[in-house]
């Protein structure tokens, strides 16, 4: 008799841990899906951060014609583009992040040197 209480008490604990298991599951799924959405969201920084310094520089030396081809080229879209006292501020966004960069163009005060 003591056997059979002790395999039915088993049989009873034997389907507790699928519930378990299935949660523990369905949080890793959460978890992925939060560390996929999170590295997304870095890539899409760091590549508005590229284009707005593309844009600005490109800006500095083509004004706002070259900073629109330098953010479209960066995959971004030039937000605003403001210029003025010989520097030029650039906003692009990519992806949902935006990014903001600013550039001036200076002359060298050095002539070349000669060959």
């Amino acid at each position: 008799m003591n056997d059979c209480v002790r395999n039915d008490h088993a049989r009873r604990q034997a389907g507790q841990a699928i519930p378990l298991v299935a949660a523990l599951a369905a949080m890793a799924a959460v978890l992925l899906l939060a560390v996929g959405h999170l590295g997304g969201r870095v890539a899409d920084a760091a590549r508005a951060r590229t284009a707005a310094d593309a844009a600005a520089l490109a800006g500095a030396a083509h004004g706002r014609s070259g900073a629109l081809s330098m953010a479209a080229e960066n995959g971004g879209v030039l937000v605003s583009y403001a210029d003025g006292d010989g520097t030029v501020r650039v906003t692009v966004t990519v992806g949902g992040e935006s990014a903001t960069a600013r550039a001036a163009m200076l002359a060298d005060e050095q002539p070349p040197a000669e060959p």
